[in-house]
């Protein structure tokens, strides 16, 4: 995935605006002319985004194996969460740069993911979704319940074909 849109912006976006400010700059006043301020500006958003992506991706571990014990919770694993009514809710364990909320995809760096890891398929976590949190949002994130969010994992599972 961060390889992919690294390739995507170096290979494919930058050639483009460098072609299109490049034409640019032979129309004369660069004071006035729209493709080549804003070519240049889209030039820098570009590199600084590659400047991200290259040192991020010196940095990661690549996760491309599943764990020996299957039946806890580490890094990559799909969960299901089941509350006392019975409404389940499904979740994937990835780092931030994965993050997806709409995918399920939460972060390993959530109080949530932070619950989960390292416990085992029938345990009971505990968490409070406002830690970590600042400001006046927070109130309202858990009136119903201040001691903290009750879930049971009653699923894990892990997909080999994890991105990177």
């Amino acid at each position: 995935m961060l390889r992919e849109e690294l390739r995507q912006l170096w290979k494919v976006e930058r050639p483009k605006i460098t072609a299109t400010v490049n034409e640019a700059a032979k129309n004369g006043d660069r004071s006035e002319n729209g493709d080549y301020i804003y070519g240049k500006q889209r030039l820098r958003e570009i590199d600084g985004r590659v400047r991200y992506l290259s040192k991020r991706l010196e940095t990661i571990t690549v996760v491309d194996q599943a764990p020996t014990d299957q039946n806890r919770v580490y890094f990559g694993a799909w969960i299901t969460l089941e509350d006392d009514s019975g409404q389940q809710n499904h979740y994937r364990i990835v780092g931030t740069d994965e993050l997806n909320p709409a995918l399920g995809y939460i972060s390993i760096d959530s109080p949530l993911a932070k619950a989960v890891l390292g416990k085992a398929l029938n345990d009971m976590i505990k968490y409070n979704p406002r830690q970590g949190m600042h400001g006046k949002s927070q109130e309202n994130i858990m009136q119903q319940n201040e001691q903290g969010i009750i879930r049971k994992i009653v699923s894990v599972s892990y997909d080999l074909q994890l991105n990177e």
